[in-house]
């Protein structure tokens, strides 16, 4: 039985939830480790770098140790955002507390431009004022070496994770450490240059690391407030469009709308889908529309709202089954549809609920008349047969082998056809004093299927002449 998406407006959560509890845990505990293993290095290279920089008097040294001071600060943050980032959606937050981890990214990206700023301001000081004591000794190339050395590590191994659980808060942890890479070669050749007497190079050397700085915080800075403001690629929205499009059965797409929340994607849709096909067949349909999302971003949480599509090749008898089942009936049955003179003549069987008053089922019954007249113009006259629903079984006794005389006759009857070959597997059933008869016919193979219906249709009206006590005549139709 088919039914009208109109009738429902379909609104279905799909969803990525069931069973996922303990692989959350899971990952995120791998979150936070990763981050607890970061502020145990931001403070073993913070103390080292500024124990080196006060015995050195380098300005160079100490940015760096005032760099590596704000990793530490900034890898507190994440460990703390990552630790409640995945904590499960709660009546306040529906949406999960993932902009922890873009809120901790950006409270860092104002962290580096304000020790950025110390260090311009005091290396500008210090290039102006002439002021370049700086002892430089094995030690300060040592700091810078096992600096570069850590920072390598650290930086790998969190955008690896950051990568693999889509963590911004990492993320921008990683970036730090990487940024701290390459303004460490730069405090080195500073402190070579003021090796070979030339002082100066180490302020210049600080202004280096703090423009560096500042341009990843820039790139930091912007990607957190798209994050914040829920911005989002138009690559990304373009991939999910086409992969919602490329699903079987979604007529248009006329709506999505995606957020990021730290690691997870939410993604509405609203897809129109033919109104005519079973509403089992929707959420089939949607349930497709997910997968295709997941296979894109896997922590996507996906809400599909499907419209009801008025396809260009519905049939009239499409157009009326959707007519009445917006009314809340069952489909209609028994429809014919007659073409006179230009005309469309109409009509079909309608039921309704028991104890349905005729009063009322004559009033639907007309306003289903006029809409459609209204949906199709074309039409001449509609007439309904309205009846009740008896959704009961029928009780009835198999009295096939008792009544062989009339069993018989049947027989007889049918097989007198021209094109009837054989009448077989006749069995008759009681209800009063009423009988149901079925069996089966063989027909001719080369014969189109209207023309085994018409035979059908030719052979039953012969029947219910013949044998009043008939109420019903099914015919199972065999090739031959």
């Amino acid at each position: 039985m088919q039914c009208s998406l109109h009738s429902y407006e379909t609104l279905l959560i799909l969803s990525a939830r069931t069973n996922s509890f303990p692989m959350t845990i899971a990952f995120s505990n791998e979150k936070k480790f990763i981050a607890l293993t970061s502020v145990l290095a931001a403070i073993f290279l913070t103390g080292f770098k500024l124990g080196i920089g006060l015995w050195t008097n380098s300005l160079g040294i100490l940015s760096e140790a005032a760099h590596s001071g704000l990793d530490l600060l900034a890898a507190i943050i994440t460990f703390l955002a990552v630790s409640f980032a995945d904590r499960p959606a709660d009546e306040d937050h529906p949406y999960g507390h993932g902009k922890l981890e873009n809120i901790s990214a950006f409270i860092e990206t104002l962290l580096l431009v304000v020790t950025c700023a110390w260090i311009v301001y005091e290396g500008v000081s210090r290039l102006l004022a002439h002021s370049h004591h700086v002892d430089t000794n094995v030690w300060s190339f040592i700091v810078m070496g096992v600096s570069i050395v850590i920072d390598i590590s650290r930086s790998r191994a969190l955008y690896r994770v950051a990568r693999k659980h889509n963590s911004q808060a990492l993320e921008a942890d990683a970036l730090h450490f990487s940024s701290d890479v390459w303004s460490s070669f730069t405090v080195i050749v500073g402190l070579f240059f003021v090796w070979l007497g030339y002082p100066e190079f180490d302020a210049v050397a600080a202004i280096g690391v703090a423009l560096l700085v500042l341009f990843v915080s820039y790139r930091l800075g912007r990607r957190t407030i798209d994050a914040l403001m829920d911005r989002v690629p138009q690559s990304l929205t373009k991939e999910i469009e086409r992969a919602i499009q490329s699903v079987e059965g979604v007529e248009e797409l006329r709506k999505v709308r995606i957020r990021n929340s730290g690691a997870h994607m939410f993604v509405d849709a609203v897809v129109a889908i033919r109104r005519t096909i079973p509403f089992q067949s929707a959420h089939t349909i949607m349930d497709t529309i997910e997968r295709a999302i997941h296979d894109i971003h896997p922590n996507a949480d996906v809400v599909v709202h499907s419209e009801p599509f008025e396809s260009k090749d519905e049939t009239i008898i499409d157009k009326i089954r959707v007519i009445v089942m917006d009314k809340g009936l069952r489909a209609p049955h028994n429809i014919e549809v007659q073409l006179i003179d230009g005309k469309y003549f109409i009509d079909f069987d309608m039921e309704y609920a028991e104890g349905k008053s005729f009063t009322d089922a004559h009033e639907t019954t007309s306003e289903i008349e006029r809409q459609i007249q209204t949906a199709i113009p074309a039409v001449g006259k509609v007439t309904i047969h309205m009846e009740e629903y008896h959704p009961s079984e029928r009780i009835l006794v198999d009295v096939t082998a008792a009544e062989t005389t009339l069993s018989a006759e049947i027989q007889r009857a049918v097989e007198q056809h021209n094109d009837i070959a054989a009448c077989t597997d006749l069995t008759l059933l009681q209800e009063g004093h009423q009988y149901n008869a079925t069996f089966t016919c063989q027909i001719d193979k080369t014969k189109t299927l209207d023309e085994v219906h018409q035979i059908i249709s030719e052979v039953e009206s012969s029947l219910f002449r013949q044998f009043k006590q008939l109420r019903r005549v099914l015919i199972h139709a065999e090739p031959k």
